[in-house]
């Protein structure tokens, strides 16, 4: 039985259709927000001002650096990887870190 796990993104400032989740920062919290393309480009040249006159903080060991954030899948792609192991009948667990062998063989899957 084939099954296919479709994700939908809602605009978290209008409710529209969202095309991308933007991550960034303020005061040492960090944040995510789905938006649609014209939300996305409002948000990036609002912040362009300061962030063209900010300093790269430096990154942060252990679990919670930014680069292991950066690598590491949304919560929405996350439950997309978990949905599509089921359906393959590979077995993951519900919470915690996606084994990479599942993830590499998701991406294979998708083309």
């Amino acid at each position: 039985m084939a099954q296919k796990v479709q994700v939908l993104l809602v605009d978290d400032l209008d409710g529209g259709e969202a095309e991308e989740t933007v991550s960034f920062g303020v005061d040492g919290s960090a944040y995510e927000i789905d938006l649609s393309a014209g939300n996305a480009s409002k948000l990036r040249d609002a912040l362009a001002p300061f962030v063209e006159a900010a300093r790269k903080a430096p990154a942060k060991g252990g679990r919670g650096s930014a680069r292991a954030q950066r690598n590491a899948p949304s919560r929405e792609r996350s439950a997309e990887i978990r949905a599509w192991a089921k359906a393959a009948g590979k077995q993951v667990n519900e919470r915690g870190r996606i084994p990479a062998a599942i993830v590499a063989e998701f991406k294979a899957a998708q083309g």
